[in-house]
Parts: structure tokens; sequence; C-alpha cells
């Protein structure tokens, strides 16, 4: 009876390296899993109708002034908020208004949302009366 026996024989060095290699690639796959899977707080990159697309107003009254409060939306995102007309005797009369409403917009973009947005406590009336006027605004877009 002959046999053929084989002898196999693995350096210590090469079983680390496949094993770090095993170990990175499977890291590798689970990070890229998590960083490109759809977000519960991305509506925009799943593709969900939120809006009407256009450019929606709603009035705010200070004093006997009105200003138009425009928001222009797609169908998923808002893409500007804007004051309309903003005369000189509103921002001199109303000097918070300006300020705090370019504070409000800079959130909104970065946000996509008026939940969670931050002001300062000296600007918390004049702000909340913008965001209320913002909302109605996108009342008027939300799809049903």
């Amino acid at each position: 009876m002959s046999s053929n026996t084989k002898i196999v024989v693995l350096r210590m060095k090469e079983i680390i390296y496949t094993a770090i290699f095993v170990g990175l690639g499977i890291l590798l796959v689970a990070l890229l899993f998590i960083m490109f899977r759809p977000g519960k707080d991305a509506p925009a990159s799943s593709g969900e109708i939120l809006y009407i697309p256009g450019v929606y107003t709603s009035t705010l009254t200070l004093g006997s002034q009105e200003i138009n409060v425009e928001v222009a939306v797609d169908a998923s995102r808002i893409t500007s908020v804007a004051m309309v007309p903003l005369s000189d005797s509103v921002a001199t009369m109303f000097p918070l208004v300006q300020p705090s409403f370019e504070g409000l917009a800079v959130q909104i973009y970065e946000k996509q949302t008026l939940k969670g947005l931050t002001y300062q406590e000296e600007n918390r009336y004049t702000s909340q009366t913008l965001i209320n006027t913002i909302q109605r605004a996108l009342d008027k877009a939300a799809a049903k």
C-alpha cells in the first residue's frame, strides 16, 4: 500500500496577513452599507413627494406695512425663502426682522424643515412670528 501523503506548510505570517485583510474587507463592506443606506431623515433621497412645486406666499403685517414671505419649493425640497418687498421703512421700524429672517432662512435650507430651528432669546417673538408665516406658506405647498 502506498499512500500519497501531502504536507501543506503554511507560514504564520501569511495566515495573519490573510486574517487582517479579511477583517478589513468585512469592515469596509459594513461601513459602505452604513454610509449609503437610505436614511430615515432624508425624504429628498427617497423620492417622496412632500410639496407641490411652485412659489407660495404668506402675508406678514408689521404695523401698517405688509410683507410677503415667499417660499419656493420643488417636489421634495425647500429651494428658497424670501421676504418681498422689504422696504427701508420696515427695516428701520423693525430692525430685528431682517437679521432674524436671514438666520432662520439659513437653517431652513440646511435642515429642510421648520422643526428644531434655533434663534436668539431677544429675537424669540420676531423669529416665532416669521416661522409661523413661513409655515403658513409651506402649508399651502404641502402635497396632501
